[in-house]
């Protein structure tokens, strides 16, 4: 028990916060705990899992990115613009389009870095301005509300109806979710590469001697980022039946602050995919929570910046410092 503990103290953690606002919240407000409001959570945490997970792989190689959201947007005009011209297509081809340009969006990133040698929260804070003013200049803040029909089609895996009347629905982004989790715990898991990546990020001069390729890594890490928020911004779109070129901006903040505070330290060569999908559970629930009992949206950006500061503190430093059951457990030894 204690083993487990220290070796997933922060999810550990992570998920028993996740009980105590969500038993304070079903008393606060009965409509938190209805089955309904548990699978919309499900549905409208997809996308930033998506993106979550994709930025925890750049966090683990040693990287920060603040462009992925602007770039969704930008593969979501692109995208709508392509189907339109090529008649329609289909998931297939959606998917393909997508991810795609994302990986390319990323992989520019990866090259800025990489050939000018300079640090990635500097390249994507530039290529954020970038992507977004060419966005906003060549669509000049026009929404597309004309999508495919298997673009707009809602593909419900689970329904439910309740007792009002109404139905809980589990839809298809819960499942395009699940398989980027499924396919970036693999990735960092059981693969050379992500052992590589936690290589890089945690020691990059030794890994370098060790004969792992810096480029590689930042390549990899950037094109999958771009790669996850290129499938992400397809299933918004989906999700919101339109793509509105500025509907993703300033959701990069949020999916950082879950990144981190689910255990991605910020310097690389730690994090998890679990700790992750907490971290962006427990910030949806909680902004959840407060628009249920009517607090305003303002308050909410206030937590996220004390979730922000929190999370870098505790990303500073070790876990086992700051829980006694562990540093007791370590001095028995």
């Amino acid at each position: 028990m204690r083993r487990l503990f220290r070796t997933h103290a922060t999810e550990i953690c992570l998920l028993a916060v996740i009980v105590l606002i969500g038993a304070f919240l079903s008393f606060a407000t009965p409509r938190f705990s209805t089955l309904g409001n548990a699978f919309d959570l499900l549905n409208i945490s997809s996308v930033n899992i998506i993106f979550a997970v994709g930025l925890l792989v750049v966090l683990i190689a040693g990287g920060i990115d603040i462009s992925f959201a602007v770039a969704a947007s930008v593969v979501q005009y692109v995208t709508a613009l392509i189907l339109g011209q090529a008649g329609g297509g289909g998931w297939a081809s959606g998917l393909l389009i997508a991810g795609g340009i994302g990986t390319l969006l990323g992989a520019f990133n990866a090259f800025l870095i990489h050939r000018f040698k300079i640090i990635s929260i500097v390249v994507t804070i530039a290529t954020f301005n970038i992507y977004f003013g060419l966005l906003m200049f060549f669509t000049r803040g026009v929404s597309i509300y004309t999508l495919p029909d298997w673009w707009t089609e809602r593909i419900i895996l689970y329904e439910r109806e309740m007792a009002d009347g109404s139905w809980a629905e589990i839809r298809l982004p819960v499942l395009v979710m699940a398989i980027c989790v499924a396919a970036t715990w693999f990735l960092i898991r059981h693969t050379t590469t992500g052992r590589q990546l936690y290589a890089f990020g945690d020691n990059p001069e030794g890994a370098r001697r060790f004969g792992i390729s810096i480029g590689a890594m930042q390549f990899i890490a950037f094109g999958w980022l771009g790669l996850m928020a290129g499938i992400g911004g397809l299933i918004q779109a989906h999700y919101a039946q339109e793509v509105v070129p500025n509907a993703l901006y300033g959701r990069e903040l949020d999916v950082l602050a879950a990144a981190v505070l689910g255990g991605a330290r910020l310097g690389g060569g730690k994090g998890s995919v679990l700790g992750c999908v907490l971290g962006v559970l427990l910030i949806s629930i909680t902004q959840n929570g407060l628009n249920l009992m009517g607090v305003s949206p303002f308050a909410f950006k206030m937590i996220i910046g004390a979730i922000i500061l929190v999370a870098i503190t505790l990303s500073n430093s070790r876990i086992d410092k700051l829980l006694p059951i562990v540093k007791n457990e370590r001095r028995r030894r």
